[in-house]
Parts: structure tokens; sequence; C-alpha cells
């Protein structure tokens, strides 16, 4: 007798109409914690390597975990206009911008960082949801634009255009200055630089991933032996760690960036097609809503670019996908975004019941990096009511506990007042989560970001 043939999804749609819709899918991933391929999880060890970059300097590798997407053509500037909020009228060779991409309705679906090499070739650098986005609108657009992807190690390969790595600490600079040989240019802000390291011709964009000054360098693929080489050789002067996979993705929490929101794109009819394009094997459709936070509607897990912090890249000069209804939102916002610090005593309890074996355990804290899902919403409260939601979380060992970034309602976003996180997943559906029950840990509310930036802005 034959059995019935089955048939695996094609699309995320596909996915979706067989989970029965987005919080079915997301909510029954088994995918865990996302872990950063091509480099050992600590060089050294994860607290140290994170002090490095408040007190020395640290290497942090982003060759294998960024995606890639090229745009190439006379009207890639018009085109990435039209894709992102920001101002591009000053968008010249040779500089870079953090972009933030939203769908019709004002809702982000990502953010990267564009590097406008020349012309009419962009760089477009970030999570694979910004790389679905430009490639899907590159196929549908009417500009003179092509695109490219040069995917990321999570499938190992024989080797990428580039290699990329930053160097970030108070010791950035004099390190780039004498590993290039006194040939580093005066790089402003957020532009770059082309320059020399053991005789390679690299570029460089000077920003600061952790709060503090630094360099994002790339170079030929074939090259990057010489210039690592040289870079780790003269570092040891100025106590450079490299930074593992596991310290790497704490290194957004100091500064507050919120590296990875859910995608807007799982429910409104503006975005079928693209629901029908993007393929069922993507990060969109495989990864995980996990966390305390509990809601029937999936547009609750979205977030908005001036609640994040990103109002200061919403420009209205331009059109762009989403400005009719970010101008609407600009007016009738209603949460900020917050740093939390977790109750430290609050946590070894957490952590100690974890382990137990006599009773009901607690949610294990994972340290340095306590998220446990590819989405991560738990829910924050006052008095018992639900006042906000933490959506990525990391220990400090600057700050000496664990801090969140949350999006607090704005008559509860108070520096200074203590809330209580949900710690937990109550019924949760993946094998990933172990058994345990609801918990509260106590948290204070602090400035985003925690730390004063130290990033030289001119």
């Amino acid at each position: 007798m034959n059995k019935p043939q089955t048939f695996a999804p094609a699309t995320l749609q596909d996915a979706l109409d067989t989970a029965g819709g987005a919080i079915n899918l997301l909510r029954s991933s088994q995918l865990g914690t996302t872990i950063f391929p091509g480099i050992p999880a600590e060089f050294t060890n994860w607290r140290d390597e994170q002090r490095a970059w408040k007190e020395s300097v640290a290497l942090l590798e982003q060759t294998y975990h960024m995606t890639e997407v090229h745009v190439r053509g006379a009207d890639a500037l018009e085109f990435m206009s039209r894709l992102s909020t920001n101002r591009h009228d000053n968008f010249t060779t040779m500089r870079a911008k953090q972009v933030v991409m939203c769908g019709p309705d004002g809702r982000m679906i990502s953010d990267a960082v564009v590097f406008r090499e020349e012309d009419d070739f962009m760089r477009v650098v970030g999570p694979p949801t910004a790389a679905n986005w430009v490639e899907f609108n590159a196929t549908k657009t009417d500009l003179n634009v092509t695109s490219t992807r040069d995917e990321n190690f999570i499938r190992p390969r024989a080797r990428r255009d580039v290699f990329r790595f930053q160097v970030q600490g108070p010791n950035a600079l004099p390190l780039m200055q004498e590993v290039t040989d006194g040939t580093l240019p005066d790089i402003k802000f957020f532009h770059m630089g082309a320059f020399k390291i053991a005789g390679r011709d690299v570029r460089a964009v000077r920003h600061g991933m952790a709060g503090t000054p630094g360099f994002e360098v790339y170079g030929d693929w074939d090259d990057q032996a010489a210039v690592r080489e040289a870079v780790e050789r003269v570092g040891a002067k100025y106590k450079l760690r490299k930074a593992g996979s596991v310290t790497y993705g704490t290194a957004a929490q100091e500064s507050g960036w919120m590296p990875r929101p859910l995608p807007a794109i799982y429910e409104t009819d503006d975005m079928a097609e693209y629901r029908a394009w993007i393929p069922a094997q993507s990060f969109e459709a495989a990864g995980s809503l996990g966390g305390s936070y509990i809601s029937d509607k999936i547009a609750d897990y979205y977030v908005e670019p001036y609640e994040v912090g990103y109002g200061n890249l919403v420009n209205f000069d331009h059109d762009f996908i989403g400005r009719a209804a970010l101008e609407e939102l600009k007016l009738n916002q209603k949460r900020r975004k917050m740093t939390l610090i977790w109750n430290n005593d609050d946590v070894f309890r957490v952590l100690k019941n974890s382990l137990r074996t006599d009773g009901p355990r607690t949610k294990f804290i994972s340290l340095p990096v306590p998220m446990y899902s590819s989405f991560q919403a738990d829910q924050v409260l006052s008095n018992g009511k639900p006042v906000g939601v933490s959506n990525w979380m990391s220990y400090s060992s600057n700050a000496g506990a664990v801090l969140s970034t949350a999006l607090m309602d704005i008559e509860h976003a108070v520096v200074g007042n203590e809330v209580t996180l949900l710690w937990g997943e109550p019924n949760s559906r993946r094998s990933t989560v172990e058994e345990h029950e609801l918990t509260e840990i106590r948290a204070t509310i602090a400035p985003v970001p925690y730390y004063d930036k130290t990033i030289k802005k001119d």
C-alpha cells in the first residue's frame, strides 16, 4: 500500500499555513540561542574578553556570521534610499550608515550597516533578515540595480569575498596607528578609510560596537592571514584579547543596541508577496520565539524605530517604505528603550533552584547569554501589572550583573525604579526548554546606553 506523500514547505507562507500561523510556527521551533560560527566559544575566558573592550582592546570577529548583499548599479543609492528610513543625500562614497528598514506599517524588518565603497557599489552587512529584504526588493524594482548575496558561514564554505573584524576599546586607536606603520588616516565617525596592514590593502569604518572607540577592518579574503598575524602581534603590546563567539553575543548589551528584533512580516496582506518569496529554510521561518511574554497576536512582538532609539535615523525628506505610517507613529509613541539591571541575589537564587533535584526547578540562566530563543520576549511587571517587554540580555563583567534591553511603557520608563521580570516560558512546546516553574527577578531601570559612549562623533 502506497503511503500518502508529504510535502515540505517551500516558502515562509507555506510554513505558516502548515503550522497554523506565526505564533504556532515560532513558539514550536526547536532552534535555541544563536550560535556564532567559525570561532571557538572562548579564546581565553569570556569574563576577561568582555573587560578588554572596556579596559584595553578586544578583537571581535565578524567574518563568519554576518550576511552580505552586494548592491550594484547606477541607481544603487536611490534603491537603498527607497528601502530605508535614513537620509541619503549626504551618503557619499567611503562612508557607512546604519540603516533602518521597515514594512509599509512602519514597524521594523531589520537594520544593517551599508558601506558605500563606490558610486555604484554598496555592501549591505547584517543579519539575514536584512539581506532577505534587500534581495527581495531588488527583484521587484524598476531601478538599475542588481544584488548578489555573500552568505555567512552557518553552512561552511571555502571562502567569502572579504574577511571582517572589529578592534574596540581604549587601546584601539594606538594599536591601529602602530600596526599601520603610521599610515592610518584620520577617519571620522562612520566614515571609511583605506590603508595597509602588513603590506595588504584594507579598509576600515570608524565606529564603536561596544560603546567604546573602534574600527571595523576588512579586506580581501586571501590577505587575512597576514593581516591577522600583524594585528595580534602588535596587539599583545596593548593587551588585545580576541573575543570568542559567546563573548561576541554580549558586545551590544552595554551600548544598548537591540541586534535582532522580530521582523514585522508575518501577517499583513501587503507583506504576502514577501512571505511567498522567502524560503521556508530562512531564519525568519526557522527562528524561535521564547520567553514569558505571551500574546496570541504576532504584531505584539514587533518593534518600531522610535521606541528602539532610531528616531534620529528617520528622515522624512525622501520617500521610503513605511514613511506614511512612521509619520503617524512619531506622534503616538508608547514605549521607550531602557536597560534593566537584574538583581544579583535573585539571579543566584534562580540559578540554584534551576539545578535542584528535590523540587520544582526554575528556568536555567546560562551565562553570559541567558537568551534561549532566537527572538526573546520576557514580561516586565510593576506592582503585578505589565509595563514592558525585555528583549535582549547578557551578563556584563564590566557592570557585574545581567543587563537586558527592554521596551518600557513611557510612563514607567523611570531611571532608578524597581520592576520585576517574569522569568521562564509557560507551557513551552520546545524540547530545548526544560520543565520549570515561572519565577520573578527584580530589576532596576537604568539608561540606554548603560555606559556613556566615548565614540568620537565628528
